[in-house]
């Protein structure tokens, strides 16, 4: 069986190891397959490639921002073009809004009382996408809370909180359609993860009808119960069955390989990328 995790971040975006340290931690960790999916961007494709253990294949991803019913929807993309236009120019807007968007929460969270500013979560960030996460670690700095999920509650930056602010994202059947057209294929990510991220049946077979090529089915989030309804819902609608840790390093306790897609995953979804091939 190939152990493949497909959904893994870095520092590209909001994990805490940069794209080599990742890969070597993959490695470790026994996968023959790891898909470095950070938020909305590809930037640390070119370090993960290079510095690639003997052994391992990197399957080229992103964890796409979606909106669906004004609810936040994540879908993974891989093996696509991210030099096509429609795609890239997307992308470039989805990243600059979440710059005003960290903006605003930061400027929230300082009339809270929170001594948190800009520079300091740009500086946590550097050159990465920035996400809610490091706003969050700005927040243990400033001494606000003592680790960074206490910052994802109703009080501070969760979905609809005090200093939450919502921001520009597409809308799923345009997500896909875009990937598809730029080579490559999507799944839904961890649809039954709670809050506003649960995705309902009826949602994913409309998803499933707009070119949605897989379900997340193994994740964290994922009780047993779930992970055999979505197994069986993958199967109803000819969805690939994925998986992944959604590993964002010491964010995440460092759990890559601890989820891995269901047998047969990983090449069913390089087959259903191959059928788009010209």
């Amino acid at each position: 069986m190939t152990r493949a995790d497909l959904h893994v971040h870095s520092t590209a975006s909001d994990g805490t190891d940069p794209p080599a340290h990742v890969m070597r931690r993959a490695a470790r960790a026994g996968l023959d397959v790891v898909a470095l999916t950070d938020h909305d961007t590809v930037a640390g494709h070119e370090e993960a490639q290079a510095s690639l253990p003997a052994g391992l294949i990197l399957l080229p991803g992103m964890e796409l921002s979606a909106r669906l019913n004004d609810r936040s929807v994540h879908l993974l993309a891989y093996l696509f073009d991210p030099s096509h236009p429609g795609l890239a120019a997307e992308l470039a807007r989805i990243r600059d809004d979440r710059v005003i968007r960290a903006r605003a929460m930061v400027d929230k969270l300082a009339a809270l009382g929170v001594d948190v500013s800009w520079d300091q979560v740009a500086a946590i960030a550097g050159s990465a996408v920035v996400g809610r996460p490091h706003i969050a670690r700005a927040m243990v700095a400033a001494g606000a809370i003592a680790e960074p999920s206490q910052a994802f509650t109703p009080d501070w930056i969760a979905d609809g909180g005090r200093a939450y602010s919502g921001r520009y994202a597409l809308e799923p059947t345009r997500a896909i359609s875009l990937v598809r057209a730029a080579g490559g294929v999507t799944a839904l990510a961890h649809p039954r993860s709670g809050g506003e991220y649960t995705v309902s049946d009826e949602e994913i077979t409309g998803l499933a009808a707009a070119g949605l090529a897989g379900l997340e089915v193994n994740h964290p989030d994922h009780s047993e119960t779930e992970r055999a309804e979505l197994s069986a819902l993958a199967h109803r609608l000819d969805l690939v069955a994925t998986g992944g840790s959604d590993d964002h390093g010491s964010l995440t306790g460092y759990r890559i390989g601890s989820e891995i897609a269901p047998e047969g995953g990983y090449e069913a979804l390089i087959a259903r990328a191959q059928r788009l091939l010209p």
